[in-house]
């Protein structure tokens, strides 16, 4: 089967995506949210996590980075798709802050991560992230998450 991917199209939606990353770093949020296509849409596979609209995403940011000020992206790759850009790279934090009602650790953890983000145009409609839920709590020294209740 082939795919075709407008090269043009592809190099947009790549910036965009490089900026929607860039300012979840810097924790512009706002910058973020502009990234979406006016209505943003995360799902966190592993977890079964949906946060849908801007209200329910900057709450997503906000427990994340209140854990993890430091979060961050190494080694990202980027791999575009007919309607969508596939996303390589390690997500890197240290656990600073509270997390889920845990006081912090001070651990820090590196896992790879895939990010699917499906566009409409250049804007994103939805991020889908995948990554190894273990091994980011085992990292960080919070083990009991593993078998808590959901």
């Amino acid at each position: 089967m082939e795919l075709n991917v407008d090269a043009d199209l592809a190099a947009r939606r790549i910036a965009v995506i490089q900026e929607h990353m860039d300012t979840e770093v810097t924790q512009e949020f706002d910058l973020t949210l502009a990234t979406f296509d006016g209505h943003p849409l995360y799902e966190i596979v592993p977890t079964g996590q949906r946060f849908d609209g801007a209200e329910q995403v900057m709450a997503y940011y906000t427990l994340t980075r209140t854990a993890f000020p430091d979060q961050r992206h190494d080694n990202v790759r980027f791999h575009a798709a007919a309607d969508s850009v596939i996303v390589e790279f390690d997500l890197l934090g240290t656990n600073l802050g509270d997390f889920y009602g845990l006081p912090p650790t001070g651990k820090a953890f590196r896992v790879p991560v895939i990010a699917v983000f499906f566009f409409t145009g250049d804007r994103i409609t939805l991020e889908r992230v995948y990554f190894d839920t273990a091994s980011l709590l085992l990292q960080i020294g919070r083990p009991e998450l593993l078998t808590a209740p959901r």
